[in-house]
């Protein structure tokens, strides 16, 4: 029975992450609830499903998209996450873009900065794979700033593939809502708009390519922008925390409040439009907590 879920998988989960205990019950009353419709949804399907987990930076994507896979595993899926972020192009891809585009293009993160031909190759490959065939993943180290060995895929057809990203679902803006600029990067570092211009129009490749043919989508929906640099900067000591001295691309306070100058035109867009796009939504306090569900898309 569903109310009979291990408690035992749950906690080994919360430990092994380094979770609080408190994300035990946020399990419980909100994240199983939606597994176990997921479930259902991939047993009446023929092919794998596509679903998209959205969320500004700091918002649980990746402890979600971590989760989903190990309850559903519990009933004999098979589910690979991917992230948007380990699409992002080397350094030298990236200096070639700011080079050639614009500067601000050397920075990861927005759309433009990752390799779409790669992204929408590993989907359809996942989608068609076999037992006995293999998928390489890439994997990008933030530590580092720069794409790493790729992992393989070896699990057979997956019945879902998840797919995290803090811009996934988004759509483009209008041209006229690029003129005004949202924070001091833009109106130093890209007065005449090519930078947003760029963006936005990397962003309707995307939202064609790939956020179209996504099954359901999921969101994590912050309070508000400001949100947004607390949670970042507490990503940011963790990751300094576990990569010591090794990590040579991790930010101190004044580099990353620069950097998130670069996710926050998109940022706020998100928050203004996925509300009204995503099949679940999941509402978050200032303190990371889901405090309610909203679905769009209800289940039979």
């Amino acid at each position: 029975m569903e109310s009979e879920f291990p408690d035992e998988s749950i906690d080994g989960f919360v430990t092994e992450q380094g979770l609080p205990a408190s994300y035990r019950e946020q399990i419980r009353n909100w994240i199983l609830p939606l597994a176990w419709i997921l479930r259902d949804l991939a047993a009446g399907s023929s092919r794998p499903l596509r679903i998209g987990v959205s969320g500004a930076q700091g918002s649980g994507k990746t402890t979600l998209t971590a989760l989903l896979p190990r309850l559903l595993a519990s009933w004999e899926l098979r589910t690979v996450s991917l992230s948007v972020d380990d699409f992002y192009l080397s350094q030298a891809g990236r200096k070639e873009l700011a080079e050639t585009v614009h500067p601000l293009l050397a920075t990861r993160g927005a759309p433009g900065t990752h390799d779409l031909e790669l992204l929408v190759s590993v989907l359809d490959e996942l989608t068609r794979v076999g037992d006995g065939d293999a998928v390489s993943l890439p994997v990008f180290d933030k530590s580092v700033d720069d794409r790493i060995e790729p992992v393989a895929w070896n699990g057979g057809r997956p019945d879902l593939i998840l797919l995290e990203g803090w811009f996934v679902g988004l759509a483009p803006q209008a041209r006229e809502e690029l003129e005004p600029p949202v924070n001091t990067l833009e109106a130093e570092e890209d007065p005449d708009g090519v930078w947003r211009r760029f963006v936005n129009d990397r962003i309707a490749e995307y939202h064609t390519r790939v956020f179209d043919p996504l099954d359901r989508l999921i969101f994590l929906c912050a309070p508000h922008f400001d949100s947004v640099y607390r949670w970042r900067g507490l990503q940011e000591k963790r990751l300094r925390e576990s990569a010591g001295a090794t990590g040579s691309a991790i930010m101190n306070e004044a580099q990353l409040r620069r950097f998130i100058g670069h996710y926050e035109r998109l940022t706020r867009h998100a928050l203004a439009t996925l509300p009204d796009m995503a099949d679940w939504m999941f509402v978050l306090d200032e303190l990371q907590q889901i405090v309610a569900r909203v679905d769009r898309f209800a289940s039979d």
